[in-house]
């Protein structure tokens, strides 16, 4: 019998502060048309108490929670996809399994490849799960990462002013297995296109540094060789009619609109007014969570996915074509189908409304942050968290169920349900 693989179940969480972006723009004195090429509505800011373990499993415990307690159990993967590692051997995964109160026999690791992380991270569990070493398995997935600029870099960030708007924080949890109501991966339909390029980095913890004129070239060669390599192995394949609908890996709106205008451009050399209205249809519904949220790395693609199921209406299933491209470089397109039983098992989990809940940070409050006295930085050994440093933040929080940041003993990070 032939099986299927892929997505079962996915959740957002986009943290408990949120920050208007325009509001930003106007603050940091930025060019309002290059703004308004972001696409952007709001970014998520990481607080104090919060860190890529407390999104992760913010966003995956919900999941988990609906499971029974055999299907608990046949978790035997947790895969945490991230460039914002809080140790340099100590995987994320160790955390998310622990709190999360999975069973012992279960595989744990990371994987870091710039925002390509979470396209690694599912195919590797797909292939897991199309192996059939271990029938009836799960794997969880989960891509998490935050961006947190300084004040003390204030150079760096008049380099990216862009990237300051644009970079956010989040977390997407997937869970993967032979009964994929979210969406089936197309065995076997996908095209790679990778090669060494220094575009964008993160060469300390709180530091990112490149060439973003570097970057946009990167992407915009490996949108169209990744779909190239898809279309030589998948018979047919064409990029105006076999996908229904589109989810980019998102920097910002604007670079998606770029990268789909010049593969309308190279494949067909379509009019203006046609891209214009392709871009529409099958493009821009997957930014309806990532204008809220920002830049969300490694889980970009999949937030992009989310959307999408939040804002089109199904009336059948559908083909879905996915691009994921990390930095330094690697990409991928691949495809799936998704449904309408998917679509109201992703509408379910309240992902807008929980967006809506988030605090909105004054610029005063933001500020303040930016100056990081209150955030455990890499490679600190001990350390306590104020959670109530911006109070009206921590009171929204509390009574959620949801995990925060304590401090640090000895390295060790502690946290608890608040």
């Amino acid at each position: 019998m032939s099986m299927s693989a892929g997505i079962e179940a996915l959740n957002v969480y986009g943290g408990a502060a949120s920050l208007d972006v325009r509001q930003l723009c106007l603050h940091r004195g930025l060019d309002m048309p290059r703004f308004d090429n972001l696409l952007m509505r709001e970014k998520t800011v990481a607080l104090p108490f919060e860190d890529p373990v407390t999104f992760a499993v913010n966003a995956a415990k919900p999941l988990v929670d609906a499971l029974s307690q055999e299907d608990r159990r046949r978790i035997e993967m947790v895969v945490t996809c991230t460039e914002s590692g809080i140790d340099f051997g100590k995987s994320l995964s160790t955390y998310i399994h622990h709190y999360l109160g999975l069973a012992g026999n279960c595989r744990l690791f990371e994987i870091k490849q710039a925002c390509y992380s979470g396209t690694a991270g599912l195919q590797m569990a797909v292939n897991f799960i199309l192996s059939g070493t271990s029938p009836g398995a799960k794997a969880l997935v989960i891509c998490t990462d935050l961006s947190r600029f300084a004040l003390a870099d204030s150079a760096a960030i008049q380099e990216w002013a862009y990237s300051e708007p644009s970079s956010g924080a989040g977390a997407v949890a997937m869970l993967v297995s032979d009964t994929p109501h979210v969406l089936r991966i197309d065995q076997g339909a996908y095209g790679n296109h990778g090669f060494e390029v220094m575009d964008t980095c993160r060469p300390g913890p709180d530091t990112e540094a490149g060439d973003a004129d570097l970057s946009l070239m990167a992407y915009l060669d490996c949108c169209e060789r990744a779909f190239k390599d898809y279309a030589r192995r998948v018979d047919g394949a064409d990029f105006r009619d076999t996908f229904a609908y589109l989810s980019f890996h998102t920097p910002f709106g604007g670079m998606i609109k770029g990268a789909h205008r010049h593969l309308m451009r190279k494949l067909y050399k379509a009019k203006p007014d046609d891209i214009e209205a392709d871009f529409a249809r099958r493009l821009s519904p997957s930014l309806t969570f990532g204008q809220r949220v920002g830049n969300t790395a490694g889980g970009s693609v999949f937030l992009g996915l989310a959307g999408l199921l939040e804002s089109v209406d199904l009336a059948a299933p559908c083909r879905v074509g996915l691009f994921s491209y990390g930095s330094g470089c690697c990409s991928e397109f691949f495809s799936g189908v998704v449904t309408p039983d998917g679509q109201q098992r992703l509408r379910a989990q309240g992902i807008a409304a929980q967006l809506d809940r988030r605090h909105a940070l004054s610029l005063d409050e933001y500020e303040d942050m930016l100056k990081g006295a209150q955030v455990i930085r890499f490679g600190q050994k001990d350390a306590t968290i104020a959670p109530d440093t911006i109070p009206a933040a921590w009171d929204a929080y509390q009574g959620q169920g949801r995990l925060a940041l304590e401090g640090m003993v000895g390295y060790h990070r502690q946290y608890r349900f608040v």
